[in-house]
């Protein structure tokens, strides 16, 4: 034994190669892996077109075999050769190449061990690979063939894994994208056995929206005046709209009164020239919810341009691209109103886009409307993906509206997004800034808000407030229809801009006031005479609602004492005036401000609710309806019936189905609130 290890130890040199040795080698290890390849009883793993072991094959018996400089002699080819081609043999069954995916492999827990005494054990099967009906088949027949045991073992009813066959990815921070995520099991959507998934429900706990307390109840003989800046956003409504139809009471914070009382058409008194804007109409009646109270009703209509007087107008389309931008209520539903937008515009119009995801990038150049296929082409292009360089997008399409500026026109960047602003200038101030800084250019920003769970409504707000134009959330085509189309002359064409209104109530006829909404749009008094001070903006034929909730001199529902120290009661009142309502605007390019008047009187009073005009009787129905919906507890023990009852005997006219979709709101909210 000694000697052989010593011979061993010597690394003897190696026997000589015989040439006649080393073909026969190759030989029969071909013609061993060819018939395993013609043997189709034997065929496992794929049925992509040939097996992968059988191609490979080909490749090393043409292009290298032959060449004997590839190879020393026929010991050498044998040892290379054979671990090769089963490594190859054993990563087929393990699935890391392609394969047939006509039957999903059951997870590993649920694959028995298929190993007889005396068997070769076949390699294990990834659960990651999938294989087909035939090759299952064969599984079984090689199986008996070696014996019994294996296959009963196979046939055996096995119970399901319950574990996830990859580990769960978590939804970016971001936003929903997890749209490839590992298949989980969630009683809302049901088990999955593809790795293709739907993306879950969006976390709507993370929309941000301004949170701002409910107006409180102001005694005139401390504060008889109320100043504050119009608006006629209609965002909330929509929003609230969405929470309700989703079987969810919305967030109070998503609810502003005044947006969702100026979601709807009125048929308000229209002004007779351009000259004068705006006309004011104020009706006084009983309040439903508060039997010693009063309702002031503060209607603004604005002159409604002619199709034919409106300006052209150059429109930027400002679209949101980024990855949270990837879900159906978002970029498809996006382009489809960009679309419906597209068709209202004229020739002598300009449209450009310009997208933003990590980076801002124009999509299209300043195009004239009358080229729509090319407009709709770069539109259809748009996909999403990447971070949200808002303040660059935002900057970039400044720059494109500049370049196309039409003088004496209409000249608007309209941003498309869900509202999430995560690189560059991402605080609130920050984009507040580069706002107003560019909005003296004579360039407007309107806002449009898409999906829900990423919502950022709060800073949606700031910039359609600052960027002098209006915020608009669409969560429907048919809202995108009305906002973009029907609609259309009172979002693109401004007829007033920097608009306030301020209401002093007389303290020998009202002792209180509460001012329904406008939380976000209070003003100071001295700002109304301020023409610095930037305020709403007014389109085409658009009316504005305010609705106060007065309380007369006394009447017992006075909340505040009288003060001790207060002026003498003997004093006589300068008029029996209620109040007197005074509007401020400018013209779209004026600095300076011009003012409208209007006195309050008993003849502005109706004594009976039910015999007030059918507009006044609605509004006052959406704006209960807003204050249950924040939990006002003025209207705590008013129900929604009654609510219901209101809107029902007002509808009127309803062309195109608003007020009877509020109806159903309604009772979704009664229902849920059960």
């Amino acid at each position: 034994m000694t000697d052989e290890f010593d011979r061993l130890r010597n690394n003897p040199p190696a026997p000589t190669p015989s040439e006649a040795a080393r073909t026969r080698a190759l030989s029969a290890a071909m013609q061993a892996f060819d018939a395993e390849e013609k043997n189709a009883s034997q065929t496992q793993g794929t049925s992509w077109w040939h097996r992968q072991s059988s191609i490979l094959n080909r490749i090393w018996s043409n292009n290298m075999i032959t060449r004997n400089h590839y190879l020393a002699g026929s010991a050498l080819a044998t040892l290379l050769l054979v671990p090769s081609a089963a490594y190859l043999t054993f990563e087929l069954t393990r699935g890391s190449l392609p394969v047939s995916t006509d039957i999903s492999a059951p997870p590993p827990a649920a694959m028995p061990e298929l190993k007889a005494e005396g068997q070769e054990a076949l390699p294990p099967v990834d659960h990651r690979s999938n294989f087909d009906a035939g090759e299952t088949a064969e599984l079984l027949n090689r199986q008996e063939a070696s014996g019994g045991a294996a296959k009963r073992s196979l046939q055996q009813p096995v119970k399901p894994s319950t574990a996830p066959l990859v580990e769960p990815v978590s939804p970016s921070p971001a936003g929903p994208m997890a749209s490839r995520a590992a298949p989980q099991a969630d009683a809302r959507y049901g088990n999955t056995a593809t790795f293709d998934t739907v993306a879950p429900l969006p976390d709507q706990g993370r929309d941000r929206f301004t949170n701002a307390d409910p107006n409180p109840v102001k005694s005139v003989a401390t504060d008889p005046v109320s100043t504050f800046s119009v608006d006629v956003d209609t965002a909330s409504y929509a929003v609230v709209r969405r929470s309700l139809m989703q079987g969810r009471l919305p967030d109070p914070d998503s609810v502003r009164v005044e947006e969702m009382v100026n979601y709807f058409p009125y048929d308000w008194p229209r002004p007779q020239s351009a000259e004068t804007p705006f006309r004011t109409t104020v009706t006084v009646t009983p309040t439903p919810w508060n039997a010693g109270t009063q309702l002031m009703n503060v209607a603004i209509k604005g002159y409604d341009l002619a199709p034919s007087t409106t300006p052209p107008a150059n429109l930027v389309f400002l679209i949101d691209v980024s990855g949270s931008m990837n879900e159906p209520d978002k970029l498809p539903l996006l382009k489809s109103a960009f679309r419906l937008l597209v068709g209202k515009l004229r020739p002598e119009d300009k449209v450009s886009i310009v997208t933003y995801a990590g980076s801002a990038g124009t999509v299209l150049e300043p195009t004239s409307a009358s080229e729509r296929g090319k407009i709709l082409n770069a539109i259809d292009t748009l996909q999403p993906g990447g971070s949200t360089a808002g303040a660059q997008g935002i900057e970039a399409a400044y720059d494109l509206a500049r370049q196309a500026f039409i003088k004496d026109g209409v000249n608007r960047v309209m941003l498309a997004t869900d509202g999430d602003f995560n690189v560059g200038a991402s605080s609130d101030g920050d984009l507040k800034r580069l706002i107003e800084d560019r909005r003296r250019d004579g360039i407007y920003l309107s806002v449009l808000g898409f999906g829900e769970g990423n919502l950022n409504d709060s800073l949606m707000q700031t910039l359609a407030q600052n960027g002098n134009g209006t915020a608009a959330y669409i969560d429907t085509l048919a809202e995108a229809q009305k906002a973009l189309v029907d609609e259309a002359g009172s979002t693109l064409f401004p007829i007033a801009k920097d608009v306030k209104i301020q209401v002093e109530f007389n303290p020998a006829r009202i002792a209180e006031y509460r001012l329904i909404g406008y939380e976000t749009r209070a003003l100071r008094r001295e700002d109304f005479n301020n023409d610095r001070v930037d305020a709403g903006d007014i389109g085409s034929g658009h009316a504005v609602t305010a609705i106060y909730e007065v309380t007369p001199k006394g009447s017992e529902a006075v909340l505040n004492d009288p003060l001790r120290y207060g002026k003498p009661s003997s004093e006589t009142p300068a008029s029996d005036e209620l109040a007197f309502v005074k509007l401020r605007y400018k013209q779209p390019d004026g600095d300076t401000s011009r003012l409208i008047t209007t006195a309050v009187t008993q003849a502005n009073a109706v004594s009976d609710f039910n015999a007030a005009p059918q507009d006044v009787r609605f509004a006052t129905a959406v704006a209960a309806f807003g204050q249950k919906l924040r939990g006002a507890g003025a209207l705590e023990a008013y129900s929604y019936g009654s609510i219901l009852d209101i809107a029902r005997n007002a509808r009127g006219e309803d062309p195109f189905g608003y007020r009877s979709g509020f109806l159903d709101l309604v009772r979704l909210a009664e229902t849920l609130k059960r």
